[in-house]
């Protein structure tokens, strides 16, 4: 695919596109988009487009870095930050559908090197693989990751979890019985993480890397806290609410499988692909069809299937994730049967909004069933 050429941002601006020539707008559109991201103070954004089941474009906007004026391209890596963790649930499911460990096995006869307390809520019902990636485990903590400024200091995952110094953040813990309610847990997908890797015996990395990028031909994916060379030159650079650069080009995690991913848009639309065409039968280069399936099923409390939200939208049923970090935003969205979907990635504090309105363009320049109404019902035969 030949790279679309970047349109380069000076952050000024505050021209707002209004709502009626918003329905006009494409997202190839230089001139217009270059107006939208002045106005949400975002310096770029890279975009991936899905139909019929193939990536049908890569289209980039704007800047990788202030200071350097470098542009976009699509090539270029973004933090994913959350959107880590359905990556990170594919690779639990290939262990499952390798047999390596079951999706309702209790997770402390999985895990090797930690064990979670059951604190008196796994009397009846255990923590599973299922649980932990659909967040109905019962876990506490509802809190992002906070970042770590180089990936030198970062703390080992048993002592995340335990919150034992170095690491910053509180103990993971149950406070209910699993299965009970949902709460969002990126703790849960570090347990699983510990589990997947023990279970297989090689960190995540490598598992992603042998298991998902390799195969699906993500070139520009990582879960390596610190880029290799080859990568960071390719790196976009985070930027705050302004968009001016931040003092740190960007931050680190302690939680690869939540939020530890690199990647651009077009490898995580290879991703999302595979799970669609695995779902409708056909050969996924990952899972299979009943596994792909396992991850579209809710948990029965809350909208998760494993890994991924389940989201009706209008007369369409959509899996997504979205991704929010230090200088990154970013949201996935793809339609369960009908080929295709987005992928949008920002390299700015203020990409939320920005999200949005380039989500609502998309939907309108493509026909998405985001808008269709539904078809009054009719009668049988009388």
């Amino acid at each position: 695919m030949r790279p679309v050429l970047a349109t380069v941002l000076i952050v000024v601006a505050t021209v707002r596109v209004a709502p009626q020539e918003q329905a006009r707008v494409s997202i190839t559109d230089s001139a217009a988009m270059a107006t939208i991201l002045r106005a949400a103070r975002v310096p770029g954004v890279s975009i991936a487009i899905i139909t019929d089941f193939k990536v049908s474009a890569a289209v980039v906007h704007g800047i990788a870095d202030v200071e350097t004026g470098a542009p976009v391209t699509p090539e270029t890596l973004f933090q994913a930050a959350s959107i880590s963790k359905p990556v990170a649930a594919m690779a639990s499911l290939k262990a499952v559908q390798d047999g390596l460990f079951r999706l309702d096995q209790d997770i402390n006869t999985v895990l090797k090197s930690w064990r979670l307390p059951g604190d008196g809520f796994t009397d009846t019902t255990p923590v599973t693989p299922r649980a932990l990636l659909s967040h109905t485990a019962g876990l506490g903590d509802s809190y992002g990751f906070p970042p770590y400024a180089s990936a030198a200091v970062l703390p080992r995952v048993i002592d995340v979890l335990d919150g034992v110094r170095p690491a910053l953040e509180r103990p993971v813990r149950l406070e209910r019985a699993p299965g009970t309610a949902y709460k969002y847990s990126g703790g849960g997908s570090l347990i699983q993480q510990l589990a997947l890797t023990d279970a297989v015996g090689k960190p995540l990395e490598q598992i992603a890397r042998e298991w998902i990028f390799g195969p699906l031909e993500m070139t520009h994916s990582t879960f390596e806290a610190a880029l290799p060379p080859h990568l960071e030159r390719v790196a976009a650079r985070a930027h705050d609410q302004f968009g001016l650069r931040r003092a740190l080009p960007w931050y680190v995690y302690s939680a690869p499988a939540a939020a530890g991913l690199w990647t651009t848009p077009t490898d995580l639309a290879r991703f999302a692909i595979d799970i669609q065409r695995s779902l409708r039968g056909d050969t996924g280069r990952v899972l299979t069809r009943d596994m792909a399936r396992d991850m579209m099923f809710p948990a029965g409390v809350g909208p998760w299937g494993l890994g991924l939200h389940l989201n009706r939208t209008g007369e369409g049923w959509y899996f997504m994730h979205t991704g929010s970090s230090w200088g990154f935003h970013s949201e996935l969205l793809v339609h369960t049967t009908k080929g295709y979907g987005a992928v949008i990635m920002t390299n700015g504090d203020a990409g939320v909004p920005l999200l949005r309105q380039l989500r609502e363009i998309i939907h309108r320049e493509y026909g998405w069933d985001t808008l269709d109404p539904p078809i009054a019902p009719g009668y049988g035969p009388r």
